[in-house]
């Protein structure tokens, strides 16, 4: 009976110890992952793959379908959105572009 008790709080042990080194390597990448100003970029993401809104009938995330849809989103570093250059010349959009 002892040995069963010695191997599950090993275990344990082991589970808690895994558990805090990973939130320990976790924590850094948070914090950078904030400092990082995003904005949201109309007509850059592919089918399925937006951050939000893709129009009447849709839920929002992964719900565009087609590629490059003028009201769907995806989120972008800050001021890179106007630059974002899709195929067939059109760019990417602060705001939401018609068909």
């Amino acid at each position: 009976m002892s040995s069963k008790i010695n191997v599950t709080s090993v275990l344990l042990a082991g589970a808690i110890t895994s558990l805090m080194a990973a939130a320990v390597h976790a924590a850094p990448l948070a914090k950078e992952d904030t400092a990082v100003k995003k904005e949201k970029c109309y007509g850059v993401s592919l089918k399925g793959m937006n951050d939000c809104a893709a129009g009447p009938g849709t839920t929002c995330q992964g719900t565009s379908t087609t590629d490059f849809q003028g009201n769907a989103w995806k989120f972008v570093p800050a001021g890179t959105c106007s630059s974002i250059v899709v195929p067939g010349g059109k760019k990417g959009s602060l705001k939401p572009i018609s068909a």
